[in-house]
């Protein structure tokens, strides 16, 4: 009989009553250059990261908003190959200056990942990767001058280049100090990361 190449469910759920899911994400996400950090996967399960560290002088950079605009998506996508995630992060920057506008052009000609940190903190996926395999680029910026909700700042995209998708939905990032891993040493280990 052959085997299945395929991947089998092995659990079920139910919905949470006692720490029901809470949907959004943080006004914060944490972005860096595809080269810049190495990314260490769980061994025994690829949907976990079990570490992030500095490749030379790589850095992650830190976005912060407010009042809930930034907001994280991933859509499965059936190909013939089998399922593809598409990713988007959709965000804004309330500022303008040239130092905005060459980050932004950063964005548009090289690849970025991603960490979104999710309103739900009750299970280890509450801090997400996205873009791991694929990376991101910044798909659109849009800047108004006249849009008072965003005081002329810009409007902007990142998702998965022309073509490709994730073959994988975004990954948790779940990092351990040094004992067992929580939401508490996973921001700590991103934090860090920031540092010059």
């Amino acid at each position: 009989m052959p085997t299945s190449i395929y991947n089998k469910i092995n659990a079920g759920f139910s919905l949470a009553t006692a720490s029901p899911v809470t949907s959004g994400i943080e006004d914060v996400i944490y972005i860096f250059n595809e080269d810049d950090i190495k990314i260490t996967y769980n061994t025994t399960n690829p949907l976990i990261i079990d570490d992030l560290e500095k490749v030379g002088s790589g850095k992650v950079y830190k976005f912060e908003g407010t009042n809930n605009s930034f907001n994280a998506m991933s859509k499965l996508a059936k190909t013939q190959v089998g399922p593809r995630y598409t990713e988007e992060i959709d965000f804004n920057i309330a500022g303008l200056s040239v130092d905005i506008k060459g980050q932004l052009r950063a964005m548009g000609y090289g690849r970025v990942k991603a960490i979104v940190i999710n309103n739900f903190k009750e299970s280890d996926s509450s801090v997400e990767l996205f873009g791991a395999v694929t990376s991101l680029i910044l798909t659109e910026a849009e800047r108004n001058a006249a849009d008072e909700a965003l005081e002329g700042g810009y409007k902007l995209k990142l998702t998965n280049p022309d073509k490709l998708r994730e073959p994988f939905p975004p990954r948790s990032v779940f990092i351990g100090d040094s004992g067992s891993p929580s939401y508490a040493s996973t921001i700590a280990a991103l934090e860090a990361l920031t540092a010059a």
